[in-house]
């Protein structure tokens, strides 16, 4: 399990994982060492996946971003997802239950670029049913 430092640790590089570990054990009041020992086992349990960037779609000409209900017919689900795991414009993937199937998180360039990924790109995948966009308007957290 993890305890409050490890919890605190995580929350730091929650938000910048390149946060150094020098500045870490001073807000835990600990050695560097004694960080670098507890980020080690956080990531060999498996808490600690990986390390990533935030990227901002706009500055890179995306000027859509939009959470994408994907329905299919329960037979091909994930053949769907997996055809979907494709394509560059779709940054994130995720099976649901609630409303739809599958979650993406979509990058377009703008409405004629998302019209097209809707109506022939995800839309023409064998077993699709209904694709529902939702655009985001602002990120909050």
């Amino acid at each position: 399990m993890v305890d409050e430092r490890d919890k605190i640790i995580l929350d730091i590089l929650s938000k910048d994982a390149r946060t150094p570990f020098t500045e870490i054990a001073k807000i835990l009041g600990i050695s560097e060492t004694a960080v670098r020992k507890r980020v080690k086992a956080l990531e060999e349990k498996g808490i600690i996946e990986g390390y990533t960037i935030k990227i901002n779609p706009k500055k890179l000409g995306y000027s859509l971003v939009t959470i994408t209900g994907v329905d299919t017919r329960p037979e091909k689900l994930f053949e769907v997802a997996e055809k979907l795991k494709e394509f560059e414009f779709v940054r994130e993937l995720y099976l649901s239950s609630g409303d739809h199937m599958i979650m993406a998180v979509i990058w377009a360039k703008d409405g004629e670029d998302l019209a097209d990924i809707i109506s022939n790109k995800i839309g023409k995948i064998d077993g699709v049913t209904k694709v529902c966009p939702a655009i985001i308007l602002e990120r909050l957290k």
